[in-house]
């Protein structure tokens, strides 16, 4: 038994992780009073539902508020924060709460769920991690619960609450189906509190413990910031003022949007641009939306947030890495730099490897869609995009496939929570590369 422990990596143990939540979440949305009508649900409803929840994607095949009761809501909002905070982070903080000594291997373990670059200080870390989370949710609840509460009463509460989690878990899921199923927040395209608050949830939720942890510490000295925070918050900018701009162009012009004052087209627009990095909220139907901003919304989704977040995707910081591969090249220089410093020879080679394995299996996915249910190419890329990025957005495909399609929907989202890294890694065990090389020969690039 201490032999099979020992051979049990970290990444094998996230992946086993989530496995099991997905499995206890299936079997507890599948007891009959999970449900309104008081019937137990498919075992493939009941599957999708929970690996949507726990890999805090959004996608549904049912409603999550017309469809589910209050007992399967909140196993819903369990899994998604537990899923979005990390299995072994919850796992970490429970040893701590029972007052049991955190051993060595556990601290590795949570080093390498969290992206963290030292094991030192991982307990003060993860503390400061589900304090900042509760916080943050708490705040982002009571901001909500202004609106909620004067127009849903009672259940208004739990709607602030249930939104903020799965705001802050960049999850994607709603409660919205009392204003019509599958509406999300399009009730909302013009209330600056919700939409606000709500954006805020995700940008917080996405950029990374280590990037709160850097904010606490150094607050706006951003000198002082880890490279890959710096790499993070400016790449995130970035991709949220760039399309924000390009949304406001081609669609929440004045043509389009007639009658709709100037601020508000802004907000909707800030609001389309925030949520597809893995979020899932939407003001506006995406099925209506123009083709270019269809296909922004695939490249965000598929970019995801930052690493050690609640967020999926191929991450802001390998597109980053990515784009300063090409930069070097450009400028004929020998090494990746960014902010004074030099990226290992092994960062770019891990973000070029994951993002071809990204792609593949997004292109992949959106293969089998067409495939297996006659889904229009631009419909398949979207979902395929969607599940891979964790996002939980829908051109309103996703209720109407099939169950192999909603398999592969399932694998995708899966392996998008857990990461690419993590499944190589898992794959690979613990095998170390022989430190013998072979000869050295060019070949011509381009």
């Amino acid at each position: 038994m201490e032999t099979i422990k020992k051979q049990t990596s970290p990444a094998r143990v996230v992946l086993l992780g989530f496995l099991a939540l997905i499995g206890l979440g299936t079997v507890l949305l599948m007891l009959p009073f999970a449900a309104r009508s008081g019937h137990a649900t498919p075992f493939l409803d009941a599957l999708f539902t929970a690996t949507s929840a726990t890999c805090v994607t959004g996608l549904v095949v049912r409603d999550t508020f017309t469809y589910w009761a209050p007992f399967g809501q909140v196993v819903i909002l369990l899994l998604i924060q537990i899923g979005g905070m990390g299995v072994v982070t919850m796992a970490v903080t429970a040893f701590i709460l029972s007052g049991r000594k955190i051993g060595l291997r556990q601290r590795f373990m949570m080093q390498e769920s969290i992206d963290a670059p030292q094991v030192g200080g991982i307990v003060r870390l993860t503390g400061f991690i589900v304090k900042t989370t509760l916080a943050v949710e708490g705040v982002g609840a009571v901001l909500l619960a202004l609106r909620f509460v004067p127009e849903y009463h009672w259940k208004g509460l739990w709607f602030a609450i249930f939104h903020a989690v799965s705001a802050f878990c960049n999850a994607g899921f709603d409660l919205m189906g009392e204003r019509g199923p599958f509406s999300s927040l399009t009730g909302y395209t013009r209330d600056p509190l919700v939409c606000l608050t709500i954006m805020g949830l995700i940008f917080v939720g996405g950029v990374g413990f280590l990037t709160w942890d850097d904010f606490y510490r150094n607050r706006f000295h951003l000198r002082a910031y880890r490279l890959q925070s710096k790499l993070i918050l400016t790449t995130t900018a970035a991709l949220l003022l760039i399309p924000a701009v390009c949304f406001f162009i081609w669609e929440f012009n004045a043509a389009r949007w007639k009658g709709m004052p100037m601020g508000e087209r802004v907000l909707a627009s800030a609001f389309q641009a925030v949520t597809p990095r893995t979020a899932g909220f939407n003001t506006v139907d995406y099925a209506q939306m123009s083709e270019p901003s269809i296909l922004l919304t695939v490249f965000l989704m598929l970019t995801g947030g930052a690493p050690g977040s609640t967020a999926g995707g191929f991450k802001v910081t390998t597109l980053a890495t990515l784009v300063m591969c090409v930069r070097s090249v450009y400028r004929r220089k020998a090494d990746v730099r960014c902010f004074g410093k030099r990226l290992t020879p092994e960062t770019p080679r891990s973000a070029a490897a994951l993002f071809f394995l990204y792609f593949a299996l997004f292109l992949l996915g959106a293969a089998l869609l067409g495939l297996l249910d006659g889904v229009p190419l631009t419909a398949a890329l979207f979902e395929s995009a969607s599940a891979i990025g964790t996002v939980g957005l829908t051109m309103g495909v996703t209720p109407t496939l099939g169950a192999a399609s909603r398999l592969v929907l399932i694998a995708l989202m899966y392996f998008g929570r857990v990461g690419g890294l993590t499944l190589i890694y898992a794959a690979a065990g613990s095998r170390v590369t022989p430190p013998s090389q072979l000869p050295q020969e060019k070949i011509t690039i381009g």
